[in-house]
């Protein structure tokens, strides 16, 4: 069972960082540029949407077990090192709190992937060509 103790432990960690790179994000001291990759990390992080699909054989995990941490990875380096230990210090006392994460952004992301799915069948729709 230590295995998976190490795993859960470290999914907790991963939870705690997407978090603190969630306040992170609105703090002024952070770059624009870093603020639109966080957004994108955290955005994906909370979205019910996965790039491949969780039912794919192996392939379905590889964006939760890899490419997340690449990209909590990369914003973390793109962010001051006293604004990251801010907000995980402010992360690991609402997570302790038990406070509730935010719904309205999870409505937003939920949004946003419902406007890109209808933008493309749009674009589909006013571009496909008729094989005739």
């Amino acid at each position: 069972m230590e295995p998976f103790k190490r795993w859960r432990q470290r999914a907790k960690q991963l939870k705690l960082e997407v978090y603190a790179l969630y306040l992170a994000y609105r703090d002024p001291r952070v770059p624009w540029h870093a603020k639109v990759f966080v957004a994108c990390v955290v955005g994906y992080a909370l979205s019910p949407i996965d790039l491949i699909p969780d039912p794919v054989p192996i392939l379905g995990y590889l964006d939760d077990l890899v490419l997340l941490p690449l990209g909590v990875l990369a914003a973390r380096r793109m962010i001051p090192t006293a604004v990251l230990r801010e907000g995980r210090l402010r992360a690991e006392a609402v997570i302790q709190e038990g406070r509730p994460v935010n719904r309205i952004a999870a409505i937003v992301i939920v949004a946003i992937w419902l406007a890109l799915g209808g933008a493309t069948v749009w674009f589909l729709a006013r571009h496909a060509r008729p094989t005739n």
